[in-house]
């Protein structure tokens, strides 16, 4: 056994080199691939739901929206890519750098806490998504065995359990954030479950042989009620649509000619397009199947149930994206403490040193005993939190309201101010704050619908 010592940590958000021995190469069609791949994951599967609580006209519209929200954010954001000068001035390379240059220490401060807790939520999301998605597996076996009447109870805390235990291993993986196959199986894994879904959707519609739901949507006892569920459903609608969180990391890596900024512009719209027209198949072909039946996850709430092997494989599918994912989102926060200790105890040899273990046959493993402890520690909590509150929906409408306006409308509309010196009541800024505001009712309205919903999960 071998001790290092080592000041450095390899993760979390890094600075940008704009000193041009950093080769980027990525074009219109490979930024496309990226947003894609970045935005259709397992919100997708709560669309159907979503559409349902909100009947075939303000669904189908909700999602537009939602359409046209992601791609002004976007729009604006392109443009703070470089600083001063959207074109020539200099790179910001993620998210919080452009915060930083453009509104100052304050304001990356707040987004920095923002991002950190989206991406510890998601992990506590991907924990009840995955640990449902086994259970859903079980359970489509029992009643392909048993029938489709038999009880096939199973709970959720082995699952979760099982899923933490995967994920204390893999957090301890050096640089396991920037292996590209785990982002390659990522991509064909959410493409696959998702077109699985829209598959069965549509094949179930024609089964049928009519389409199902009504303009009000699925009925309540009281239209308090009515209101809650709408709440959470444009909560989980959020959740499934911006990527403002890694647009810039995208941008990043466009070839600087044609501008960075219009390049990714063409390809936001692009991708939003493709984007909403698959979102709208999943949502309303769910919704058109299963009417006022229509499940919460629309591969694990049992409206479907043969093929059994394709409801296995589909959720098994997820499961494997799910895996690499927890990892994606959890990495930038260990990166972000990690750092800070190392920058508040630079002697302490619980935070620096490394040991070398040799094991026959295998490479040199590194052991750092914080990272051990704290990476640990948040799985650990992440699965115990999923454990408390294991409702998909909800879970879901919270991460996704909590995160819409701050992250992907207000720093990008005020850092747009800023790099275009636009002026106080002028018409583009009455325009924008409008809009900022607008946005802000919509996140509101999800979050109270979704805590409304977790807390009446929790209780009922």
């Amino acid at each position: 056994m071998a001790v290092e010592h080592s000041l450095e940590l390899d993760n979390g958000y890094s600075t940008c080199d704009d000193d041009g021995h950093l080769r980027r190469t990525g074009t219109l069609w490979s930024c496309i691939a990226h947003i894609i791949t970045a935005v259709i994951g397992s919100g997708v599967l709560s669309l159907a739901w979503s559409t349902a609580q909100l009947g075939w006209i303000a669904g189908p519209v909700s999602l537009l929206c939602f359409a046209i929200f992601t791609y002004v954010s976007a729009f604006l954001l392109a443009d703070c890519y470089r600083s001063p000068d959207s074109i020539t001035g200099t790179r910001n390379c993620c998210y919080i750098d452009a915060v930083r240059v453009n509104l100052g220490k304050t304001q990356s401060w707040f987004c920095g806490l923002l991002q950190n807790l989206t991406f510890y939520l998601t992990g506590v999301a991907y924990v009840i998504t995955t640990s449902t998605c086994m259970r859903a597996i079980q359970r489509s076996n029992c009643y392909h065995r048993e029938g489709h009447e038999a009880p096939c109870a199973y709970g959720y805390t082995v699952y979760m359990l099982l899923f933490g235990a995967v994920q204390i291993v893999t957090s301890q993986i050096p640089n396991f954030h920037n292996m590209e196959w785990l982002s390659v199986i990522a991509a064909i894994m959410s493409f696959t479950y998702s077109f699985i879904g829209f598959g069965l959707g549509f094949a179930k519609v024609i089964e049928n042989g009519e389409i199902k739901g009504s303009i009000s949507g699925v009925p309540t006892a009281n239209t308090a009620d009515k209101l809650w569920l709408a709440f959470q459903a444009v909560g989980d609608i959020a959740f499934a649509y911006p990527y403002t969180i890694i647009l810039l990391e995208i941008q990043d890596t466009l070839k600087s000619s044609p501008p960075e900024n219009k390049t990714m512009k063409k390809a936001s719209m692009i991708s939003i397009f493709i984007i909403t027209f698959f979102y709208l198949c999943c949502g309303c072909f769910g919704y058109a199947a299963f009417g006022n039946l229509t499940p919460g996850n629309l591969l694990t709430g049992f409206g479907f149930y043969e093929p059994y092997w394709l409801i296995d494989f589909a959720n098994a599918c997820i499961v494997l994206h799910l895996v690499g994912g927890y990892q994606i989102y959890s990495q930038p926060v260990f990166g972000v403490v990690e750092r800070w200790l190392t920058r508040k105890y630079p002697t302490s040899g619980f935070v620096n040193n490394f040991y070398t273990f040799k094991l026959p046959s295998l490479p040199p493993l590194k052991i750092n005993l914080l990272r051990i402890s704290f990476r640990t520690a948040y799985v650990v909590s992440t699965t115990a939190i999923a454990m408390i509150f294991p409702y998909f929906n909800q879970v879901l409408g919270v991460l996704g309201a909590l995160s819409f306006w701050p992250l992907a409308i207000y720093f990008p509309v005020e850092m747009y101010f800023v790099q275009k010196k636009i002026g106080a009541w002028t018409k583009q800024w009455i325009v924008f704050r409008i809009f900022s505001f607008i946005c802000l009712l919509v996140t509101i309205i999800g979050l109270i619908g979704s805590i409304e919903g977790l807390i009446s999960a929790k209780f009922s």
